[in-house]
């Protein structure tokens, strides 16, 4: 099995970083393959907490090589810092361990400068973007004007961030938002620039040499299934592919790869977002704050990029249940089990009502819920600790039939359960 993609099966959040973290001890590859840093995974490995958001999260472990694939939006700022940050820590961060594809496209000021001001001018309208310019730098991408990594070889790279910086002048000037300084834009990117240029690969390549040689390569997904620019919950979505289907044009790779491949679904024990955009299962008042935590641990529900507190309620089985046909899951991993624990009564939404009729799957996506009414089964809750639980057999027996329930209703079997947000804090089925 040389290839295993993990996903995010919700809204992003799903606590994708630490599983795959988990898998990443047996990868030789890690790989990112859409998205920017937008994203955020967080890993906690003993005292260390580690918050990444455009370098796989399986770097943290010393034998994998770390790709940054042609489908991603990089800003060289944060890149940089990331870098730091794992030096820092004791993460061995080098050329030899990361490579960027030179097809990746690249953020810049403006293209933050213009997420924001476009986000102000749609008001009561918006759709709750993260502000880090992934809407623009796809924006470019798609008409054939953005900046790509490799541009960065090239010696009129600045003459190139120059015209863009100029053209996003003027829109911002239509939006009556402030401007953006060309010369410390160009200054800045001279840095990064020579700071990023040892890292630039041809990715594709390497990618498909691994596999053919059965190297073992772990493609990590950004977001979840239900932010997809074609899939998901449109408008309110990011602008990549963050589906399971991604990785080939994402990574540079052929669909022959997913010969055997496995593909792993992220799912937390609950339901949670970000932003704006329809949420049918949601909660409010003490049990979302129940739900959410009050933002004094690392791990509770608030957003790893945005520091917003995530909207949170039931598991929505039809959701879950069109993320498994979507992505083509083989399995599933629940995360953040612990939580549950001292909840006497849980609930899981099996269907949908509306206009009398019950429904177990959506007639066209997810892009239109208005209107439609969980169904619910209830389920009884555990009392019981489980954050020290490492054998499937000591979990709570109402957990396991909540787990039972959730693999009923998806199709697909549980995997692995998160019981905590510790890299050992995991429950293996089997």
């Amino acid at each position: 099995m040389p290839l295993q993609i993990i996903v995010g099966t919700q809204w992003g959040d799903e606590g994708k970083g630490r599983i795959v973290d988990w898998f990443a001890a047996n990868s030789d590859i890690v790989a990112r393959y859409n998205g920017g840093d937008n994203a955020g995974h967080s890993v906690t490995v003993g005292p260390k907490f580690f918050k990444l958001h455009l370098i796989p999260s399986g770097i943290i472990h010393p034998k994998p090589v770390a790709v940054l694939g042609n489908g991603m939006v990089i800003n060289p700022k944060s890149l940089m810092a990331e870098i730091e940050m794992l030096r820092k820590a004791g993460v061995q961060v080098s050329p030899a361990r990361l490579h960027i594809s030179h097809a990746a496209h690249l953020i810049t000021p403006a293209h933050q400068a213009l997420d924001k001001a476009q986000e102000t001018a749609r008001g009561k309208g918006n759709i709750g973007t993260t502000g880090r310019g992934i809407g623009p730098a796809y924006t470019d991408k798609a008409s054939r004007r953005g900046l790509r990594v490799a541009d960065m070889l090239s010696p009129d790279f600045i003459e190139h961030l120059s015209a863009l910086v100029d053209d996003a002048n003027q829109q911002l000037s239509l939006l009556g938002a402030p401007y953006i300084n060309p010369m410390e834009t160009n200054e800045a990117f001279e840095q990064y620039r020579e700071a990023m240029l040892p890292y630039i690969a041809d990715t594709s390549l390497e990618v498909c040499a691994a596999i053919r040689e059965g190297q073992r390569i772990l493609a990590e997904g950004a977001q979840g299934t239900l932010l997809d620019i074609d899939h998901g919950t449109y408008p309110f979505v990011t602008s990549s592919t963050t589906i399971a289907s991604g990785v080939f044009a994402g990574l540079g790779i052929g669909i022959t790869a997913a010969n055997g491949a496995e593909v792993t679904g992220v799912c937390k024990s609950f339901q949670t977002r970000v932003g704006s955009g329809p949420f049918p299962t949601e909660v409010f008042e003490d049990l979302a704050l129940r739900l959410r935590g009050t933002g004094e641990n690392p791990w509770d529900e608030y957003g790893t990029t945005t520091g917003r507190a995530r909207r949170v309620g039931w598991l929505d089985g039809v959701l879950l249940r069109y993320a498994v046909r979507i992505n083509g899951l083989t399995e599933l991993v629940i995360t953040k089990m612990d939580i549950l624990s001292g909840i006497e009564t849980l609930k899981l939404c099996v269907a949908y009502r509306k206009d009398g009729n019950e429904i177990s799957d959506l007639p066209f996506g997810p892009s239109n819920l208005k209107g439609y009414e969980p169904v619910y089964e209830e389920i009884s809750g555990w009392r019981e600790d489980v954050s020290a639980i490492r054998q499937w057999s000591d979990l709570p027996q109402a957990a396991r039939k909540y787990l039972e329930a959730i693999a009923r209703l998806a199709g697909v079997p549980v995997r692995l359960v998160s019981v905590g947000p510790e890299r050992e804090q995991i429950v293996g089925n089997g």
